[in-house]
């Protein structure tokens, strides 16, 4: 049993992260029903609970799913509100399962930018979900600089998803659904119209996921590079920054992946900037695990893709999830709410081999996932091998908690159980909490 969860655990560790993936809430339904825009769209919702979802994610192999809020989008600011609530309980009640991008009610920028800082501030939201167009209302408009610039500011993760078209031509939409072929169109027009006034490169604190394989950019960026002097020399647009505009950029392979697909993608990209998604719920969960499984199976076996396999199924998420968010410095970490102490544990000699690699796991995966781990930093006594210590600090005592749920704490917990002789964890806290206070503000 201890060797199956370390394995377990091992998986979890290189678990993948998908950045597309969609909550659809009885509310959420219920308001586009009053509205009368359930086919908005031009195909009805799919049906959304959390359990499924989860055991969707755990036969895949998949650690953690970004949420966001399904197209269409209501009109009612409560109705949206209610929507990034329920998101945020789902990331507070599986801890490491969920992150969430929180859905702003546009086209009212102001209340956008109110919703925004509150969803950042307060429901800890991870990011924010952006629409190519709100009632007409496309990316890279002007009155939407404000938002940006508080975007800016907070270093916010962006996830773009493609809305039905304003104006719509309903008769063209019935012929070819929008899944099939538009979506790709609001998508490239969106990104478009943000990079043509330099949006991106003015907010270059703003990181932007592009959903479905890019859409049509790797054939539309060359074409606007080649036209930019004709437009420019015609005074349509002015100076295009392509470096920072582009660098801005990262792209998820929900829909249609493939190698020639990943390739023609890395013209306009790099590596770093290629992301999984899955576009849960839409997509039948047998479909999505076939279809994961032969990305995996072409990441291992093409050779000029195999060296980008852990960076698109996790790290590049990972990276871009993490860094979006340092300590604000009007806001630096204290000690009067911290939990610290150094744990005091001693290990059966012949289970150390294994204990170690337990121990190992569960602290770096802390404090990768966790941002209320500060530090989990396992120490071996020089003198006596099975004598080990961990310094051990949180930010507070919820943190701490909400850090024993977390499902590597458990696989940890469970697996050792046999392995420790001894236990002890005795409370600390600092001599001089000054000293403490610049430790970390040094660290950052």
């Amino acid at each position: 049993m201890a060797l199956s969860l370390l394995l377990a655990g091992a998986a979890f560790a290189q678990g993948i992260i998908d950045v597309h993936s969609h909550i659809i809430t009885p509310e959420y339904v219920s308001a586009l029903e009053r509205e009368g825009r359930l086919m908005d769209e031009g195909f009805p919702l799919p049906g959304y609970d959390v359990q499924t979802h989860l055991k969707w994610m755990d036969e895949a192999g998949i650690a953690t799913s970004v949420l966001t809020l399904a197209a269409p989008q209501p009109t009612s600011a409560d109705v949206v509100r209610k929507a990034n609530e329920a998101a945020a309980q789902i990331k507070k009640s599986h801890p490491g399962r969920f992150l969430f991008c929180a859905a702003l009610p546009l086209p009212d920028v102001d209340a956008a930018i109110r919703e925004a800082t509150y969803t950042l501030d307060t429901l800890d939201a991870d990011g924010i979900k952006l629409a190519t167009n709100e009632g007409g209302q496309y990316l890279g408009a002007p009155e939407l600089d404000t938002l940006f610039a508080v975007l800016h500011e907070r270093k916010a993760v962006v996830i773009l998803h493609p809305h039905r078209p304003e104006p719509v031509n309903r008769e063209v939409m019935a012929q070819t659904p929008l899944a099939m072929q538009e979506y790709l169109s609001e998508t490239t027009r969106a990104v478009a119209n943000m990079i043509s006034r330099n949006v991106l490169a003015r907010y270059r604190d703003v990181k932007v996921v592009v959903p479905h394989c890019g859409a049509y950019l790797p054939l539309a960026v060359p074409r606007m590079k080649s036209l930019t002097p004709a437009m420019q020399a015609n005074k349509l647009v002015g100076d295009i920054d392509w470096e920072a505009n582009l660098g801005a950029l990262y792209y998820d392979l929900a829909g249609a992946h493939s190698p020639e697909v990943i390739r023609m993608m890395l013209t306009i990209t790099t590596p770093e900037h290629l992301l999984y998604g899955s576009d849960y719920p839409y997509v039948a969960p047998e479909v999505l695990t076939q279809s994961l499984q032969r990305m995996k199976h072409y990441l291992t076996t093409e050779p000029d893709l195999a060296p980008l396999r852990e960076r698109i199924l996790y790290k590049n998420a990972h990276q871009i999830f993490t860094s979006s968010y340092p300590v604000p410095d009007s806001n630096p970490i204290t000690h009067e709410n911290m939990l610290v102490r150094i744990a005091e544990i001693e290990v059966y000699p012949q289970h150390l081999k294994e204990y170690l690699e337990f121990a190992n796991e569960v602290d770096r995966l802390s404090v990768e996932r966790e941002p209320g781990v500060i530090c989990l930093f396992p120490m071996q006594s020089a003198e006596d091998s099975t004598q080990i210590r961990i310094l051990e600090i949180y930010a507070s005592e919820e943190a701490y908690q909400s850090h024993l749920q977390t499902r590597h704490f458990q696989t940890y917990k469970q697996g050792t159980l046999h392995m420790v002789k001894s236990l002890k964890l005795p409370a600390m806290k600092p001599l001089d909490p000054e000293t403490m206070k610049m430790i970390f503000t040094k660290q950052r």
